[in-house]
């Protein structure tokens, strides 16, 4: 076997790597050298490695032919020693300049002895040299073989231009007779390697011979890992000089640090605040202390002077590596408080790193998810256990129950019941039981049945337990002695007593009766199954029957609630979608809905807004209010979009992200903003892993629903913070303990605390009140146990003390509200009190107020003074903000005033959940469900039950009402063949006089299509909503309004005055298309201008006319305006957005 060496000329301080070679050397392989601190020149050996005696036997021998040269080889004449021995004198003088092989690895500090001496001149030793035909070339083709190289192992040494292998270790090698001997070694020097010469290859051939290749293979490793340590160790050496003498306190090996590596690192204890401490540790993470956080005790290195040392693993998400030293203690070296750091080359950015922080967090977060829904899994499910368990309990009890009346009753029964009754019925055979057929005879001359055309036998058992069982028609009998006839009938299984009459057609078509003078009858069943089975299985089957009511009930209940969910989504989901394209002619986004991780496209229009003209666009971006730890992206020059006025950017959007914020600018640096008057633009993303966190809202109020409404703003109060937690966010209401409260709707009512302000006691009592956490403020002066809401001379007094009151609540109960909402002239004086007493309190510094306007008719001195103090102010509509944008109180105060659109409450106002009404509804069954609501009211309130149009008037009698236009809609009304429902009520006992005098002439003309109900009746309100076609607001001016949102709700058309609110959610189905369009809705009822009758005419001509003549076209308006969302779902995200808009400032 043979075993070449190439070897060419290493660079100073170059790179080696020692590879094993386990192959017959088909070709040499070029491999990269490891640092090398010395000059190298070329050294070409071969040697050859054999096996033992005893390892040889084992093995396959070759075989040779010894008739001719084998094939390939060439004969070559034998070299004697001493020529040998010559020429390599000959060859060293020739190159001088090529060291020994103790000079090659002498940089190493390694000694390797290669005893080189002459070999003894016995021919029977000689070994055969053979100029072999199969050279091993390097890269140019060339290669150099120099064999008498024994017992070395071939190593690989690998420089910049080619692959050396050196034979190191000693060797036994053997004979063909199996005796082994031992060989010095023979090192050859071979002439420098030169690309453009070739060089001479000399083979050393051994015949017979195999290596053992695994020894071979760990031999090559063991030199290649001793070779790097002393290496390495050369280089940790010169290092520690180098550092020691610079006066650092630490270095790393390797001084690059990649990802997924380890690294050693050198602390120089004696130069640090730990020099006089035993134990030195190290302490640290990865990533700015983020990520993969360690700590490891140092050990006393080898080098000169006080190095410990330590080995860290450096994870492949690492970008820099971040530590300190310590005694294990309180003793640091932290790098003067800085800390200190190395960078890890060639790995993640900082960037990269966001996202994987993101992504675990995503997986943690869903590990969490999926373990709180399992935890909630199976407390439902033992909660459902105990429900069924308890339910059966119920059912078993009842059953109970049931049988102990059911026995009574029977027992008495078949005391009376007979085998017969002379000569009126018996039954053939006399001994029965249950499935057996038996004839039951009766005597037609007995009875008034006598003139009958036909008989018949309606039956049951048990008394009438399961009702009618048995119903069969008689025949003619032969029997003698009367006019007997008879029929077949099968005994009900479980009767122990048959009950029937006689008469004289089926069930249902029956005119005459025999029923035994109305006592009916009874036979006993003699053959039946004993008395205390039957009551056992009774009981059974009456437990059976009953859970399986209660089951269908469950599911029905199930399904509805499953189906309101549904619809409440699809809704919610249309509201949202609707708020992202309410602005879409001046911005929008593709896709609408922005998920986090995606890439978005923004496109704006700046022809709509102050940057229209300017050259140039540029969008300037971040995520979640601003607040995202990537910070504000760089700003980014918006392109021109194809065919429009629009501008585009494209933004990649962060998997933690819950909201995308923009503005935009002409210039890069800045100049003209477009801010959305100052609430910046912001986009709710979905699909985060991070949730938005929750604002602290309090409202400070004095009316509520429902336990002290008395207006529209008791409704207002409740609704908008429902809508406002609903989103996630923290809600609390401080509110008077008026003793009037309707407490039946205030659950977990107790008494919290007291404290003492304005020199009265006031007793704090905390209670929830539809879902809203409540806090009751209940002085001890008196003001609030008044009976009643308003109506008191010293209202201002009692309301501005309870004002005063609320926000000392707030301050002593250490509440850090981040808004207060105050609303209308009652709680105004909140703004300015916080301002004026509270803003120094640590609690209540940050707080912001909002004050909400629903109606400037009253307290317009309190409105201005609040207008000046709040942070923002709102009103109730957009077209009523308009309307009173001229007032003293509002106009110098514009620029913080807004208009919010109030929304009603689905839960309270919900057709598919009303107790109220006849037939529960949605869309779908919209014309079903209002046709019995009309005739149940028509029905409850006298009128006549026929298919007209009907309008319906809910409303308080007040002038702002407009009661003339009320009054004159009645009258066109009724002469256009309608009917008319009018429920409300008048404050003013001169207004409420004159309705009780049209409401008796209405009873009078129009008695059966004309009722007026002058006391509020909320059952009835409800039923007046689905069973009505049409809904009149004629209001004068209207704040907001909800009555014609109710109406819509339920499927009934609204008819309206252009005013305040009204106008702003009722578009006319003839005139206001484009109007309804631009937000996204279709026409949804019928409106008019002006204050008299004429208008009024208008508008319920046409509607009036539609319902007669397009009913198709009518029912589907219905359907239409049920679908469409007047909830609270889009004016709570309105409000969110003033609120954080207000915590700005």
């Amino acid at each position: 076997m043979e075993a070449s060496l190439q070897l060419q000329r290493f660079s100073s301080y170059g790179c080696f790597k020692i590879k094993p070679f386990l192959d017959s050397f088909p070709s040499v392989k070029t491999t990269q050298f490891t640092p090398w601190r010395s000059k190298c020149s070329v050294i070409c050996l071969s040697h050859r490695v054999t096996a033992s005696a005893a390892d040889f036997s084992k093995r396959r021998h070759r075989r040779f032919s010894k008739g001719s040269t084998p094939k390939g080889f060439t004969s070559k004449t034998r070299i004697s020693t001493q020529k040998r021995k010559q020429q390599k004198n000959n060859e060293q003088k020739e190159d001088s300049s090529i060291p020994k092989l103790s000079e090659f690895v002498e940089p190493n500090n390694r000694e390797i002895e290669l005893k080189v001496d002459e070999v003894e001149n016995k021919e029977e030793k000689e070994l055969d040299i053979r100029l072999s035909n199969q050279n091993v070339v390097n890269g140019n083709g060339n290669g150099i073989i120099i064999g008498d190289v024994v017992g070395l192992e071939k190593k690989e040494i690998s420089s910049e231009n080619g692959t050396a292998s050196i034979g190191l270790e000693k060797k036994e090698i053997g004979s063909e007779n199996g005796t082994a001997s031992t060989l010095r070694d023979v090192v050859s020097k071979g002439k420098h390697i030169d690309d453009t010469k070739t060089d001479e290859v000399v083979t050393v051939e051994v015949e017979s011979v195999e290596v053992d290749e695994k020894t071979v293979q760990d031999k090559s490793l063991q030199l290649k890992l001793e070779m790097e340590s002393n290496l390495r160790k050369q280089e940790i050496e010169g290092l520690a000089d180098e550092n020691f003498l610079r006066g650092d306190k630490f270095f790393v090996y390797p001084q690059i640090i990649k990802p997924d590596g380890e690294l050693e690192v050198f602390f120089n204890r004696g130069l640090s605040n730990l020099k006089n401490e035993p134990d030195v540790l190290i302490m640290g993470s990865f990533n700015d202390w983020r990520w993969r956080s360690f700590t490891v005790r140092l050990n006393k290195t080898h080098l000169k002077g006080d190095w410990w040392s330590c080995l860290i693993r450096v994870p492949k998400e690492a970008y820099k590596m971040d530590f300190v030293f310590f005694n294990g203690q309180n003793v640091y070296e932290n790098n003067d408080k800085n800390d200190f750091c190395i960078t890890v080359e060639g790995g993640i950015d900082v960037f990269a790193f966001e996202d994987i922080l993101v992504e675990e967090k995503r997986m943690e977060l869903e590990k969490i998810a999926k373990e709180q829904a399992e935890k909630e899994r199976q407390e439902e499910e033992q909660r459902r256990i105990g429900v069924e368990k308890a339910a059966s309990e119920a059912e078993r009890a009842q059953a109970r129950i049931e049988i102990e009346r059911r026995r009574v009753i029977l027992q008495q029964l078949m005391k009376k019941a007979a085998q017969s009754l002379d000569n009126i019925w018996f039954i053939e055979p006399k001994e029965f039981k249950g499935a057996e057929k038996v004839r039951l005879y009766y005597n037609k001359s007995s009875s008034h049945l006598t003139h009958a055309n036909e008989l018949w036998i309606h039956g049951g058992h048990n008394n009438w337990n399961n009702g009618l069982t048995i119903a069969e028609k008689l025949v003619k009998s032969e029997k003698e002695g009367g006019d007997w006839w008879y029929a077949e009938v099968v005994i009900p299984d479980g009767a122990l007593v048959l009950d029937w009459v006689f008469a004289n057609g089926p069930p249902n078509a029956a005119t005459i009766y025999d029923n035994n003078n109305h006592h009916d009858f009874h036979a006993i069943v003699l053959k039946s199954i004993p008395e205390e089975q039957f009551w056992v299985e009774e009981e059974h089957r009456i437990f059976e029957k009953l859970q399986k009511e209660r089951k269908l009930r469950e599911e029905a209940i199930h399904a509805k609630a499953k189906k309101t969910t549904q619809m409440k989504g699809e809704m919610k989901e249309r509201t949202l979608k609707r708020f992202l394209l309410s602005q879409k002619n001046v911005v929008y986004t593709e896709p609408l809905d922005i998920h986090a991780g995606s890439m978005v496209k923004i496109f704006y229009n700046p022809a709509n807004t102050v940057l229209n003209g300017k050259p140039e666009v540029w969008f300037r971006c971040s995520f979640n209010r601003w607040t995202h730890s990537i910070g504000p992206l760089p700003p980014q020059r918006m392109l021109p979009v194809d065919n429009g006025f629009h501008v585009k950017a494209t933004v990649k959007v962060p998997l933690d992200a819950y909201m995308m914020d923009f503005v935009f600018s002409e210039r890069e640096d800045g100049g003209i903003f477009d801010n959305n008057g100052g609430r910046d633009y912001h986009i709710p993303v979905v699909g985060g892993i991070v949730k938005e966190p929750p604002m602290h809202v309090v409202h400070i109020a004095v009316e509520m629903a429902p336990i002290a409404k008395v207006g529209g703003l008791g409704d207002i109060v409740t609704s908008l913070s429902r809508a406002v937690q609903d989103l996630n966010h923290n809600v609390n209401i401080v509110f008077p303990k008026y003793d009037c409260l309707k407490f039946e709707h205030v659950t977990d009512f107790h008494y919290q605390r007291c404290y003492s302000w304005g020199g009265t006691e006031i007793e704090v009592w905390f209670g929830k009140v539809e879902g809203l956490s409540v806090y009751f403020l209940d002085p001890q002066n008196g003001f609030f146990s008044t009976g009643c809401v308003y109506g008191r001379g010293n209202d201002a007094q009692r309301f501005g003390f309870f004002c005063h009151a609320a926000l000392e609540f707030l301050h002593q109960s250490g509440f850090h509200p981040d808004i207060i909402h105050c609303h209308d002239w009652s709680s105004a004086p909140v703004a300015w009190l916080l301002k004026d007493h509270y803003m120094h309190y640590d609690g209540l510094s940050k707080s912001r107020v909002v004050f909400t306007i629903h109606n400037l008719e009253f307290g317009a001195h309190f409105i201005a003074k609040a207008m000046v103090h709040a942070d923002k102010a709102t009103t109730v509509s957009h077209t009523y903000s308009k309307e009173v944008a001229g007032n003293p109180a509002i106009a110098p105060h514009l620029h913080k005033f807004h208009g919010i659109l109030n929304g009603i409450d689905l839960d309270i106002w919900d057709p598919f959940n009303d107790k109220f009404i006849p037939v529960s509804y949605n869309s779908e069954n919209v014309i079903e469900g209002k046709q019995a609501a009309k005739k149940a009211l028509q029905q409850r309130l006298g009128l006549r039950k026929s298919d007209l149009p009907l309008v319906g008037i809910i409303s308080r009698l007040t002038h702002q009402k407009g009661i003339h236009l009320i009054k004159h809609a009645i009258s066109r009304a009724l002469e256009l063949n309608g009917q008319v429902v009018l429920l409300g009520s008048a404050p003013d006992p001169h207004i409420q006089n004159d309705f009780v005098n049209l409401a008796n002439q209405l009873h009078s003309s129009h008695a059966d299509r004309a009722r007026l109900c002058l006391n509020y009746d909320e059952p009835l309100s409800h039923l007046i909503y689905a069973g009505s076609d049409f809904i009149l607001v004629p209001s004068i001016f209207e704040p907001c309004g909800l009555t014609q949102l109710t109406a819509m709700r339920y499927g009934s058309i609204p008819v309206v005055r252009k005013t305040g609110g009204l106008y702003d959610t009722v578009f006319d189905v003839d005139n206001d298309k484009a109007r309804a369009e631009a937000q996204g809705l279709e026409p949804n009822g019928f409106n008019f201008d002006g204050a008299d009758g004429s208008g009024v005419d208008y508008a319920l001509n046409r509607a009036i006319t539609a319902w007669y003549g397009a009913r198709d076209w009518f029912n589907s308006l219905c359907k239409m305006v049920m679908e469409q969302d007047w909830s609270w779902n889009r004016p709570a995200l309105e409000y969110i957005e003033l609120y954080h808009a207000t915590k700005k400032y």
